[in-house]
């Protein structure tokens, strides 16, 4: 094991590439320095902090970022190829999150303290009771390719993590190694200067890395976001352990839209146009992408699809394995016997342009397998359908997906439609477009296999921290081992479920 020589060093801070040394970079590719990062994690104590500072400690790490945003956009422009906008506009994503997270934590209700006081006149009697949830351990979290902020070192799992009280150890995504090394230097300064146990927070890069995390008997789970083929061998090497671990993998997802003929004629060109901006934006490169689209014979919808798509942008992708995949997926489809090639642009550049396919749904219901695959970029497939039997039956084959979406007139009677998407997707959207994720106590970003390995869960929204914490319940205990969560008289003023009522927390 290599010789610990500094704080950082014990943190897992051992670059992989001595020209790029900089102070405090938190990087690990080999078994030993994973073995550090996770271990110095684990006993990081943050599992012992006080609510009210892990709060403290999300606001240092969300005002650090913003104070590095020009420098940290510029780098990851350069590394992914999106525009300084859209990456601006995700560091303010990233720190809205981390300072959600912070409120989250301070509010306290995502605890579920819930008390019972003892009733031996029941049968059986009722001892002292008292549960609450409490932080699981060490979580492994795999940066995803198409957030370079959001859903990366700082993103959202590692916001809500730490939140919980886990320590956290991200595995860098490979298409911004740079800007992960970055970003997490400048959070550890920010999290030494707040008087946080830096060792709560680690970069581990590499393959390898990968799965030594997922390994390791000290990480008590994963959150991951990347590709079903990625996300289900970590998975199952999750499940495979001596002892299994939760792995919450965000991976597939198809996102469904139904137009309903009735929005079609009432405004097929904004429809058009309105899907034409959500699958090309940024490249298709949005777990929540539009990708399957049901339209109705007849209703001109193709046409206005393409006028929408006139003025559409080229996007070159993330990385080279995503754009070469995108190639010769969007090629496979197009040259199927059952579809119609509806536009694709020059596909010569080293830029991606949009792919509109479209199909009946005898065809699709018959190959539902081949098109229910996700093809990552700016590809949309179109299904006609005759009438509202042809559209049931072909929405009875879908998959799970993170969204549905429902377009349709005003007073149109959508609750078939609804309950038919409600059975796949975690979110129906109304008259708008999945690609946008709000940041909310009510939020959910999740559904069936192949959008996530675990439906009940989210990755967005103030209940992503349960994935994290894990309940215990305390009989009889003396009030000295209680936390002050659970104490009698609420010190903390938390939202409590006492004696099966619900108790609202202190409002000052």
């Amino acid at each position: 094991m290599p010789e610990v020589k500094s704080t950082a060093d014990a943190a897992g801070i051992a670059p992989r590439d001595e020209q790029r040394r900089d102070d405090d970079a938190v990087v690990a590719d080999t078994g030993a320095e994973v073995e550090i990062a996770v271990r110095f994690a684990a006993a990081s104590g943050l599992d012992r902090s006080p609510r009210a500072d892990r709060a403290r400690w999300l606001t240092a790490l969300a005002e650090a970022l913003e104070a590095h945003r020009d420098e940290l956009v510029a780098l990851g422009a350069e590394e992914t190829h999106l525009s300084p906008g859209r990456l601006s506009g995700e560091v303010t994503r990233t720190a809205t999150q981390l300072r959600f997270f912070a409120g989250v934590v301070r509010e306290g209700s995502y605890l579920e303290a819930t008390l019972d006081a003892p009733d031996p006149s029941l049968t059986p009697p009722r001892p002292d009771l008292r549960r609450m949830l409490r932080p699981l351990g060490v979580v492994a979290v795999f940066a995803a390719s198409n957030f370079p902020f959001a859903f990366s070192v700082l993103g959202n799992d590692t916001a809500s993590a730490l939140a919980a009280g886990c320590p956290v150890v991200v595995k860098a995504h490979p298409g911004h190694p740079r800007l992960s090394r970055r970003v997490v230097q400048i959070a550890h300064v920010a999290l030494v200067e707040a008087g946080a146990p830096t060792t709560a927070l680690a970069l581990v890069d590499g393959f390898d890395a990968g799965t030594a995390l997922v390994r390791h008997p000290l990480v008590s789970a994963v959150g991951f976001t990347g590709s079903t083929r990625g996300g289900r061998a970590l998975f199952d090497l999750a499940s495979a352990r001596p002892a299994p671990i939760p792995f919450y993998g965000e991976l597939g997802s198809i996102n469904p839209v139904v137009v309903t003929a009735a929005a079609a004629a009432g405004d097929v060109a904004g429809i058009a146009a309105g899907l034409a901006g959500s699958f090309t934006r940024d490249g298709g490169q949005y777990c929540t992408k539009p990708g399957l689209v049901f339209v109705p014979e007849g209703s001109g919808f193709e046409a206005a699809l393409v006028a929408a798509l006139a003025e559409a942008p080229s996007q070159t992708l993330l990385t080279e394995g995503i754009a070469s995949a995108f190639d010769s997926g969007s090629a496979a489809l197009a040259a199927r016997d059952d579809v119609e090639l509806v536009i694709a642009g020059d596909q010569a550049t080293d830029a991606a342009a949009p792919v509109v396919i479209a199909t009946t749904t005898g065809a699709f219901v018959a190959a539902h397998e081949t098109f229910l695959e996700e093809c990552f970029g700016p590809l949309t497939v179109l299904v006609r359908y005759a009438d509202e039997a042809s559209l049931g039956g072909a929405l009875a084959v879908l998959d799970g997906s993170l969204t549905g979406t429902i377009h349709h007139a005003p007073g149109e009677d959508v609750t078939a439609l609804t309950e038919a998407l409600a059975r796949v997707a975690g979110r129906i959207v109304y008259n708008g477009w999945p690609t946008g994720v709000a940041i909310a106590w009510a939020q959910h970003h999740g559904g069936g296999w192949p959008a996530t390995t675990a439906s009940v869960h989210t990755s967005v929204g103030a209940t992503a921290i349960r994935r994290w914490l894990t309940p215990i319940a305390y009989q009889d205990a003396p009030a000295a081992v209680l936390p002050p969560e659970l104490a009698d008289g609420n010190p903390l003023g938390i939202p409590r479920r006492e004696d099966g009522v619900l108790v609202a927390g202190a409002t000052g």
